[in-house]
């Protein structure tokens, strides 16, 4: 059997008909810019998202960036991130101008540790990226009464987040702002870049709308030095299309997880771990990452049969060749080094058959036996 990371084809198949006639009608239309379905998409995803206010843009990274410049962080300003992240939310940072300052995760969650972050803040602090990674949403309930206390702004990197929650409350809902990748591999995913930026702040939202269209409010006046960073009216059909089944297909994914963690490794070696969800939260499950200290040998076994696989991520921002400057980072953070060396995602999804997640459990499995 092949068993795909992830069939993203599947996810149009299953939907065809729906998207097929939510295109042709973006191409009959004749408006491609900013139009009636990028309109009911904002207003569709702040009602799930239970905000006020939505504004789509062009992609998750400039969601952060905006974000950033909508509070006029930048030069001489920090801003405290994860160091188990996705390039993107360090890059946002550095874009406008301001300093990335590192914090160590939770090795329960890989999510930062609000534990460590107080001791990271200094008078330079303009803000701290919370990323809610894997699907699984930051420790919101810690990390914000510190936000608090220092008068800094609490940022969602919700880029793996959508529709996670966090007692109760949505991702995208937890902070200041939120900024959201539609990038197709997401649980709520376009057919190509797309991102979205979620707030009740309402000076952040009119500030963002003006700024991703040339800093333009009416053509050809331009308010602010904007940037071009639009969803399109074809990629927000297609979300629309998909909003309406993401519980739905999130569903779908927590029942493989809880298949993967109810069948994975039931001798329960030590040197093969089980991601976790903590109890006041809702995970969906965008990937299901493992760590094991004989990762190389279970990726070769995995590769003979036929099992995808990814890493999210082998090597931190800081450690990065675009950041040579920071590679003198690396002995700081043991922790980081040690998961990036051992965390490994298994194939996962809303079209994940019961049958692949099942052989899925016997090759892993198989190869714990033999190696253990």
């Amino acid at each position: 059997m092949k068993v795909p990371f992830l069939d993203l084809k599947a996810t149009y198949v299953e939907l065809k008909e729906e998207i097929d006639n939510a295109i042709k009608e973006v191409l009959n239309s004749g408006w491609y810019i900013i139009g009636e379905n990028v309109n009911k998409f904002e207003k569709e995803f702040a009602e799930y998202c239970n905000v006020k206010y939505c504004i789509s843009v062009g992609n998750g990274l400039d969601a952060l960036e905006l974000i950033l410049k909508a509070y006029n962080i930048g030069v001489g300003d920090e801003v405290i991130v994860p160091t188990n992240t996705y390039i993107a939310t360090v890059l946002a940072v550095n874009n406008v101008g301001a300093t990335p300052v590192f914090v160590e995760p939770d090795i329960r969650t890989y999510n930062i540790d609000p534990l460590k972050i107080e001791s990271a803040i200094t008078k330079k602090t303009k803000a701290v990226i919370a990323v809610h990674l894997y699907g699984q949403t930051a420790d919101i309930e810690n990390i914000k009464p510190i936000c608090e206390r220092y008068k800094i702004k609490l940022i969602e990197d919700a880029a793996q987040a959508h529709g996670a929650e966090h007692y109760g409350k949505k991702a995208g809902s937890l902070g200041d702002a939120a900024g959201f990748s539609f990038y197709p591999g997401k649980n709520l995913g376009a057919f190509g870049d797309g991102g979205a930026v979620t707030t009740n702040d309402k000076d952040v939202a009119d500030y963002i709308r003006v700024a991703r269209n040339y800093g333009s409010e009416k053509k050809y006046y331009n308010s602010v030095k904007g940037v071009n960073s639009r969803l399109d009216e074809i990629q927000a059909a297609i979300l629309r299309v998909k909003l309406k089944y993401l519980d739905e297909w999130n569903s779908r994914r927590n029942k493989i997880a809880q298949f993967y963690l109810e069948n994975l490794n039931p001798e329960k070696k030590e040197n093969f771990v089980t991601p976790i969800c903590l109890k006041e939260n809702k995970h969906i499950w965008h990937i299901f990452v493992i760590r094991t200290t004989m990762r190389e040998k279970l990726i070769k076994h995995l590769n003979e049969n036929s099992v995808g696989w990814l890493i999210h991520y082998p090597i931190p921002p800081y450690n990065q060749v675009a950041y040579k400057e920071m590679n003198y980072l690396k002995n700081r953070f043991d922790l980081t080094n040690k998961m990036c060396d051992e965390i490994l995602s298994l194939p996962i999804g809303p079209h994940l058959s019961l049958k692949e997640a099942e052989y899925v459990c016997e090759t892993v499995n198989n190869f714990l036996k033999t190696n253990c």
